[in-house]
């Protein structure tokens, strides 16, 4: 960053809202990658049969290790909606849709809602999880390598 000659060159981490999602930075790259392939992922506890989400590598209930990955419905219904206007954070647009979304009964999840206008969005209608590309940034790894990452997100958008 220019001005601050240790971060002269190299990216702010602590200014990026998204995870680094290689394997040398995250346990849960997994969710990433089946995210690129266009599956919606999570954890569940061999152990306890526990889902959870956001993914985990450890059990909330039991505290088992013993992870496993499962897929998630890719469509869901609109529970509530929440619509910011004015003032969203940096690097988004207004209007900044957030829904709750209930994943056809196998998860609710609170989420952005991108491609639909203030006033559009209503409780009851479908939506689907949709990955998103998220701007690839320079990261430090092992012994000062330079590593350039491929990311993703995901978002909802209505059917």
């Amino acid at each position: 960053m220019k001005g601050i000659s240790i971060l002269e060159g190299k990216y702010a981490m602590s200014m990026d809202m998204y995870p680094l999602q290689d394997k040398s930075f995250n346990r849960i790259h997994p969710f990433y990658d089946n995210l690129k392939e266009g599956r919606f992922t999570t954890t569940k506890c061999k152990d306890c049969g526990t889902r959870s989400f956001p993914p985990r590598v450890l059990c909330p209930e039991c505290l088992s290790e013993e992870m496993e990955w499962v897929d998630l419905p890719m469509e869901g219904t609109v529970l509530c909606v929440s619509e910011q206007l004015a003032g969203v954070p940096l690097g988004f647009t207004p209007p900044l849709i957030m829904a709750h979304v209930d994943l056809d009964g196998e998860l609710s999840y609170l989420g952005r809602v991108q491609n639909c206008q203030a006033g559009e969005l209503k409780a009851g209608d479908r939506v689907k999880v949709v990955a998103i590309p998220i701007e690839s940034i320079p990261a430090e790894g092992k012994k000062g390598a330079i590593i350039e990452m491929e990311r993703v997100f995901y978002v909802f958008e209505k059917i």
